[in-house]
């Protein structure tokens, strides 16, 4: 098999790359080694940056997006039981995020490419990338049972932190960071209307929580449907903050809920509405970044390269950037035959990358407790909000960020 572009992953980062390669006229496989049940299910990120919205209509894969997404103005910071809004637009010159899902997006993707993109294959496990440092890089792979080869022009590895593609660049040439977080998220699906119209992030002395949401599609619609969900109808995605290593089924229902309402807690009427649980999983905490994010004809994307906490809600829009960024240098040099782009790409990337490595970074020590925190500790973050909501400047420092960093 023969193509201009392999692509190893169909997650955001490969089924963008592949749909704005296929707008540019150059022509990639996809291969993925799941099935598309399991694509198409997986639940991951749901909060979109203005960057990223715009990077999916340009490419267009936006429109189920602007008529089912849930366009959310501001964010809300709760502590000491207290609540502060920051309005993002009025702090950012106009832009905003929209809260829909990761696996909304990769329905879109798939279908488009489906439709009128070129060669996607599921259950096609990616073996090894064999002469990256050379013009014609192999991806070997299995499909249906037979080994076979795909020969491109570039290889890209988008097939995350434990697929083939990194592995194929030299450890001499590698550098790693990383850090890995004493706690996890132990996240919730719950079939009861958001008891807030905005996201919540809550600092408690019990650890931190997040009130969150998404469509009840993102559950149970096939893909393809277009039908919308009523107005007023998304269910509630909630977080706590665990051990790290804690198993999801330690936790009893109304117990969440109970340490749900604990951490969320003000000084006003707010209520946590309660409801049945869907969906119970448990996420660990870590960040990573994987220098450079290109060796010769090998090009890396997505959690293949770098992994963010959740926090900061940057790892999807992190892939959003690395595809755009990638096929923007390919169409570059199909147009002008000059490789400066492709050049750039490790460097403009990874100065993205760390913004959002620190913006993740501190947006989870200014809302987790660490187990073994002091007194001395807990009275820095409460300073550090205290900051936030009293100086325009620092608040909108967050603002800026949390809509996202441009695209290289």
């Amino acid at each position: 098999m023969r193509t201009t572009v392999g692509i190893i992953g169909a997650g955001p980062a490969g089924l963008l790359l592949a749909r704005l390669l296929h707008n540019a006229g150059i022509d990639s496989v996809v291969l993925e080694s799941r099935d598309r049940a399991y694509v198409e299910r997986r639940q991951r990120a749901g909060i979109l940056e203005q960057g990223t919205a715009d990077a999916l209509r340009a490419a267009g894969a936006g429109e189920r997006m602007d008529r089912e997404g849930l366009r959310h103005d501001g964010i809300e910071l709760r502590f000491a039981a207290r609540r502060h809004r920051v309005d993002l637009p009025a702090l950012t010159g106009g832009r905003s995020v929209t809260v829909y899902a990761q696996t909304e997006v990769c329905k879109d993707l798939i279908a488009l490419r489906t439709e009128e993109g070129g060669p996607l294959l599921f259950e096609a496990e990616a073996l090894a990338v064999e002469g990256a440092d050379t013009d014609r890089p192999r991806i070997r792979f299995r499909h249906q049972g037979t080994e076979d080869v795909l020969e491109c022009d570039y290889a890209v590895g988008c097939d995350g932190f434990r697929g083939v593609a990194r592995r194929a660049v030299p450890a001499r040439l590698a550098r790693v960071f990383e850090r890995t977080y004493p706690f996890a998220w132990l996240g919730v699906l719950a079939d009861v209307p958001p008891s807030h119209d905005e996201l919540v992030y809550a600092r408690h002395d019990r650890g931190f929580a997040l009130l969150s949401m998404r469509p009840p599609a993102t559950r149970h619609r096939p893909s393809g449907q277009a039908a919308p969900p009523p107005a007023g109808s998304f269910v509630s995605r909630l977080y706590l903050q665990v051990p790290e290593g804690t198993d999801a089924g330690e936790w009893g229902e109304e117990e969440i809920w109970d340490e749900l309402e604990r951490r969320f807690e003000t000084a006003d009427d707010w209520t946590l509405k309660r409801g049945p649980l869907i969906q119970k999983s448990v996420t660990p905490m870590r960040s990573f970044v994987h220098e450079p994010m290109r060796h010769g004809r090998l090009f890396l994307a997505g959690d293949a390269a770098h992994i963010v906490p959740p926090t900061g809600a940057k790892g999807l829009n992190l892939a959003v950037g690395d595809a755009v960024t990638l096929a923007r240098a390919l169409a570059h040099e199909k147009r002008t035959g000059s490789p400066e782009l492709l050049d750039a790409y490790s460097g403009s990337c990874l100065r993205r990358v760390w913004q959002a490595e620190r913006f993740s970074y501190d947006m989870t020590t200014l809302l987790h407790r660490a187990p073994d925190a002091t007194g001395f500790e807990d009275r820095i973050q409460l300073a550090r909000l205290e900051r936030i909501v009293s100086s325009r400047a620092a608040e909108t420092d967050l603002a800026e960020c949390y809509t996202g960093f441009p695209f290289g």
